[in-house]
C-alpha cells in the first residue's frame, strides 16, 4: 500500500539501466559524428576542387565525390543495418540502439583513418 520510493521504467528493467543505455547512445553518437565531421568537410572540399579544377576529366570529377561520399556514408548504413536486425529480434528501441551506435562509432574510425592517411601521405 505504501510507496517504496523506487520507480521502475518497465518490467525487468530499472531506471538506472535505461539511463545508462541512453547515455551510451548519446556519447557514442556525438563521438562518431565528430569523427565523421572532419572527413566529410575535407572530402567535400577535395571533391569540389576536383570538379572545378581545369584539366580534370569528367570521370574523375564524378568518381571522386561519389567514392568519398560512400566512404563517409558507410558507417551510417552499417549502423542502420545493426539497428534493424536488433529490432527484428524483438529488442526494445533503446536496447537495439546501443549496438547500432557502437557500430557507428567503430566504423567512423575508417573514414577518420583514411583522412589521416591522406593528410600524411598527400605530399
Amino acid at each position: 500500500m505504501g510507496d517504496s520510493g523506487t520507480t521502475e521504467a518497465g518490467p525487468g528493467r530499472s531506471r538506472a539501466e535505461r539511463l545508462t543505455e541512453g547515455l551510451t547512445v548519446a556519447v557514442a553518437s556525438v563521438l562518431s559524428f565528430a569523427l565523421l565531421a572532419g572527413p566529410a568537410i575535407v572530402f567535400g572540399a577535395t571533391a569540389r576542387h576536383l570538379v572545378t579544377d581545369t584539366g580534370t576529366t569528367a570521370f574523375s570529377g564524378l568518381l571522386a565525390p561519389v567514392l568519398l561520399l560512400a566512404l563517409v556514408a558507410l558507417p551510417l548504413v552499417l549502423a542502420r543495418a545493426v539497428f534493424r536486425s536488433a529490432r527484428r529480434r524483438g529488442s526494445e528501441r533503446l536496447t537495439a540502439a546501443v549496438p547500432a551506435v557502437l557500430t557507428l562509432l567503430g566504423s567512423s574510425a575508417v573514414p577518420f583513418a583514411a583522412l589521416c592517411l591522406l593528410l600524411v601521405y598527400a605530399d
